[in-house]
């Protein structure tokens, strides 16, 4: 348990991608069976441990120490995993149980007495193994590796192609022992267990106007860049799934989708949802249906979900993604012909003769949407990964309103100390101040400090481990919000819901009477579009 702690801490405090990579290639290579496996399983996410609530640890600790110092603590830490890490009273017997024996007592306490589990396990346990089993229990980890980051680890262990990992992954389970049996070479390759596997999708690069002059418009095909959800439609011998981009089998919650994959074959394509009046809907709306296990009837039936499909890598038992784009876009347009129309539609090329041309309709879509284009070189291969060069993405520019910081939320992980969560807002008419979003990065970790300084200076109230900050019109703290779109909302009390805010510079130079008002924002709504939220 000792050197997977010191893995999560060490991966918390680690920024560069690279040393993350390095680190966990390093954990899977030296940790032993199970322990690796199940280490592995927590990190991708695919290791479930409901039995354990933050409600039961926070009774666990109350039963330990005073509980208005526990309050207090919290408060100040501001992470519960960290908090009752710290607080919880040393037994002078700590051990160092390997995590494979944690994880099968935990897996066990999920059908007897999870809480009396865990307090035994937190009474052998010093203080850093105690915030990794928290941490493992509440599958909170935030160390900064993504489920693709840890597939890519396993990749440089065994010296293989992620794409390789990938399409295997999903026949597999933790403790994932024929895979690091195969990994270091003492053992054959897992079989393709799964049936219609993920095939890794093939992601743009991000246009700079600069380089479009060195591109010719005659070797590029274009597509509205759409505001949903990149996604992969599998369904092979009986089986269908639906996966996110990084591999994520996402059916349970889009069932009505599912259902209409009666093909034999891999789509590539935007998950969206259907406006009743038959357009496109806002994210927002898909957003209702997105990581949940399951869906009702009404969900189901206020948000249909359709697919727009880009691309097609199999058909018919056929692999397609070494041919060129221009012969994939003839079969997808054959194939997407034959599906359900209410479930399935084909993504319009953008015809254009000269990149003035394109910059043109880029900057005003024809849909709210839009968020942009794609540019795909006709003869372009579908590879793996993030190639450059042969696909691009070209964004519209963000919209930005200046806004007053209201609220400030201590972080998690490496920012538990700071007040890292900014909720802000801007001017009515009746001259108040609401609250229009919530951004969480932007800003360099020296602004971060110099925030937090304001906050810890300037503030009116607190409601657990968030702080009011004072907001006047002659004192306050203005920050210039960038965002890429923007929708109604009946659950905000604005009425205004923000796709993506960021905070793009810190406007020390302003007062709050300078920001922006709620009608700049309600000018930027799309007309006539849906509501977000029910």
């Amino acid at each position: 348990m000792r050197r997977f702690a010191a893995l999560l801490e060490r991966l918390a405090f680690t920024p560069s991608r690279n040393a993350r990579l390095r680190l966990l290639a390093g954990y899977l290579r030296d940790a032993p069976d199970p322990d690796r496996g199940w280490a592995l399983a927590a990190i991708t996410r695919d290791l479930a441990l409901d039995s354990v609530k933050p409600a039961m640890l926070r009774a666990l600790a109350a039963e330990r120490v005073d509980a208005e110092l526990f309050a207090l603590s919290y408060d100040f830490v501001g992470d519960l995993a960290e908090t009752v890490a710290l607080i919880w009273p040393e037994t002078g017997r700590a051990d160092d149980p390997p995590l494979g024996e944690i994880v099968a007592a935990l897996q066990e306490a999920s059908r007897r007495t999870p809480a009396q589990v865990v307090a035994r396990l937190l009474d052998r346990l010093d203080a850093s193994g105690r915030y990794a089993l928290l941490k493992l229990v509440t599958g909170g980890l935030r160390v900064g590796v993504s489920a693709r980051l840890a597939k890519a680890a396993l990749a440089e262990l065994g010296g293989r192609e992620l794409a390789e990992i990938e399409e295997i992954w999903h026949g597999l389970a933790p403790p994932y022992r024929d895979l690091f049996a195969w990994l270091t070479e003492a053992g054959p390759k897992p079989a393709a267990a799964a049936a219609c596997p993920f095939r890794p999708v093939m992601l743009a690069t991000p246009l700079a106007v600069e380089e479009l002059g060195g591109l010719d418009p005659a070797e590029y095909l274009a597509e509205w860049k759409w505001d949903g959800i990149r996604v992969q439609a599998s369904a092979e011998a009986g089986t269908r799934r639906l996966y996110s981009r990084s591999g994520d089998d996402i059916s349970a919650a889009f069932p009505d989708l599912v259902e209409a994959l009666d093909f034999d074959g891999t789509l590539d394509g935007e998950l969206l949802v259907r406006h009743p009046s038959g357009g496109t809907a806002p994210f927002a709306d898909l957003q209702q249906r997105l990581n949940r296990k399951t869906v009702t009837a009404a969900q189901r039936a206020r948000h249909p979900a359709f697919l727009r499909a880009y691309d097609l890598l199999f058909a018919g038992g056929r692999d397609l993604r070494g041919e060129a784009l221009a012969t994939r876009r003839g079969a997808l347009e054959d194939f997407v012909a034959r599906l359900d129309p209410a479930r399935f539609d084909l993504s319009p090329l953008v015809a254009f003769a000269a990149w003035e041309e394109l910059e043109a309709l880029r900057a005003d879509p024809p849909d709210p949407v839009i968020e942009g284009l794609m540019l795909k070189h006709r003869d372009s291969a579908y590879l793996p990964g993030r190639p450059k060069g042969p696909w691009f993405k070209w964004k519209r520019d963000p919209h930005v309103i200046d806004a007053v910081l209201l609220y400030a939320q201590r972080g998690h992980g490496k920012r538990s100390g700071y007040y890292s969560d900014y909720t802000f807002g801007v001017w009515t008419e009746a001259g108040e101040l609401v609250p229009v979003g919530k951004a969480y990065f932007g800003f360099t970790d020296a602004e971060l400090a110099e925030i937090d300084r304001y906050v810890r200076g300037n503030t009116t109230d607190r409601f657990g481990p968030v702080r009011a900050v004072r907001a006047e019109p002659g004192h306050g703290l203005v920050l210039e919000v960038a965002f890429e779109g923007l929708n109604r909302s009946a659950r905000h009390k604005s009425g205004v819901a923000m796709r993506f805010p960021r905070i793009s510079r810190l406007r020390w130079d302003k007062t709050p009477a300078e920001a922006d008002r709620l009608e700049t924002l309600e000018a930027m709504l799309p007309r006539g579009g849906p509501e977000a939220g029910p």
